[in-house]
């Protein structure tokens, strides 16, 4: 298993070392080539969450879905960093069980706070699950007065011009009202294959 050129696991590595507080097991998570060791530390009672963390982002890179699970756990954690981890480390996994669960966290309402990196998993994943959920998840914030996750909106408007599917035209031109979302509307909208003519008789 070699991660040294990844970039992601060379930025856990240095933000989890102080977590870690120079623990003798630290030095051997991060370079064991078992993974009967790293799948071991995540079914340990007792286990710090630093060496859970670093023991999924591991697996997931090597492709072995038993890390599958305690990442989704992480990509809903409070800490974006930790989020962001394990959404590369899930992207590495390819895992088909991952777009279903980044769309069930995204679209969760009672965490919607921490919705952003779920968003952004969805546009890297270019699953099926990807569009309806960032077109549900915008709908939502558009309807909220005075919403304060405006970012989660604005990750899906990007996210849904990137994927570029003409079913967010409609969420999109909506979006173009919210002035902190104008720019990033329009450029999806742009980023559309050209309506044509059964496309527009279905939206009037």
């Amino acid at each position: 298993m070699d991660e040294t050129q990844d970039e992601e696991f060379r930025s856990l590595i240095d933000r989890l070392r102080d977590e870690a507080g120079g623990s003798p097991g630290w030095e051997g998570l991060t370079t064991t080539g078992d993974t009967e060791r790293l799948a071991g530390v995540l079914t340990a009672p007792g286990q710090p969450l630093w060496a859970r963390e670093t023991a999924a982002f591991r697996l997931g890179l090597a492709g072995d879905r038993r890390a599958f699970e305690p990442l989704v756990l992480l990509l809903n954690h409070r800490d974006p960093e930790r989020c962001v981890s394990a959404a590369h480390a899930l992207t590495r996994l390819g895992d088909p069980r991952t777009p279903r669960a980044a769309a069930a966290l995204a679209t969760n309402e009672l965490r919607v706070g921490y919705a952003l990196t779920p968003v952004r998993l969805l546009t890297a994943l270019r699953a099926p699950e990807s569009v309806p959920a960032l077109i549900t998840v915008l709908e939502r914030r558009l309807a909220a007065v005075g919403d304060p996750y405006w970012r989660v909106a604005l990750a899906c408007a990007e996210g849904l011009g990137a994927l570029g599917d003409p079913r967010a035209r409609p969420v999109l031109r909506a979006a173009l009202r919210h002035p902190r979302l104008t720019r990033a509307a329009t450029e999806a909208l742009a980023r559309l294959p050209e309506e044509d003519e059964s496309e527009d008789a279905a939206s009037e």
